[in-house]
């Protein structure tokens, strides 16, 4: 029987993805569901320079429909067949992975053995091959990210695909980066389709450097992460100014446990008192700069 709740929706590369009624959002762009999980978040990590050690760690949050894990381990194993994976997953709602998969699985547009290996995840959580070691853990993920911390676990790369920060603001904090961040390898990348400015300004807040990744599907860029500047896409001088203003004022959930409405209304007030340039004159003076 088809779960209602997530009905497949065709994107433009002939990909499906699902909207989700709770947030009011598609999970992926129309422009397509598996080119944004390919150019958005597994190009930016530079993973044809990790695929050569004999293990790889990843960390996907907001696992959702699984396709990001998915374009990952087509790519690692593209170039290097024998290598190991070691995926945590993070997933609210343990029916969106299990709906991308039966009644049809959508993740057949990848190569074999990976739409049944993340079957299998979808439904028992836990995956174990020579190949690969996987587990998907069930819950808010600003719990299960202190557990993931906690356990000494550290990716080579971080998939961080949360809602949009109006709609879900809770995994964009600063506080919740900074646990992101502690999962991190000292030579990984996190990545992410938001561009931001408060959501840029949240990762730096938790210790990272940020660059700025190509446009796919959106007219906006997306955003890449790690300790050490060198090896970033630069920023533009429109996105350096972007985080002088007013909208850079990031997302704060001091015990990670507040609810939506009161994490957007602190940052509202803090706007509000902030000295920082109106992020409208911002606008104005780059449209200005376009004529």
């Amino acid at each position: 029987m088809t779960n209602q709740k997530f009905i497949p929706q065709l994107t433009a590369d002939g990909s499906f993805t699902f909207f989700s009624p709770e947030f009011g959002e598609k999970f992926h762009s129309h422009f397509g569901a598996k080119q944004e999980a390919e150019f958005k978040f597994v190009y930016p990590l530079q993973l044809e320079s990790k695929a050569n050690q004999p293990v790889v760690h990843l960390l996907d949050v907001c696992y959702g429909l699984g396709y990001n894990t998915a374009s990952a381990l087509a790519a690692i194993w593209t170039i290097n067949s024998g290598c190991r994976i070691e995926l945590v997953g993070l997933e609210l709602d343990s029916e969106v992975p299990k709906a991308a998969t039966f009644p049809t699985n959508l993740l057949n547009d990848w190569p074999e053995p990976i739409p049944k290996l993340l079957a299998t995840l979808a439904n028992t959580h836990q995956l174990e091959t020579e190949k690969i070691h996987a587990k998907l853990i069930i819950g808010d993920a600003r719990t299960t990210i202190q557990q993931v911390s906690n356990s000494g676990f550290l990716a080579d790369a971080i998939f961080l695909d949360p809602f949009s920060p109006p709609t879900c603001p809770q995994l964009w904090t600063v506080e919740f980066l900074g646990w992101v961040r502690r999962c991190l390898k000292p030579d990984g990348y996190l990545t992410t389709y938001a561009c931001s400015a408060a959501v840029r300004t949240g990762l730096i807040e938790a210790g990272l450097k940020i660059g700025s990744t190509a446009p796919v599907g959106r007219r906006t860029p997306g955003t890449v992460a790690s300790f050490v500047e060198s090896y970033l896409p630069p920023l533009s001088e429109k996105e350096k100014e972007h985080l002088l203003t007013r909208a850079s004022i990031p997302y704060r959930d001091p015990h990670l446990s507040d609810p939506t409405e009161e994490i957007l209304h602190r940052r509202q007030i803090e706007k509000q008192k902030s000295s920082l340039e109106p992020t409208s004159r911002w606008k104005k003076r780059w449209s200005k700069a376009r004529i």
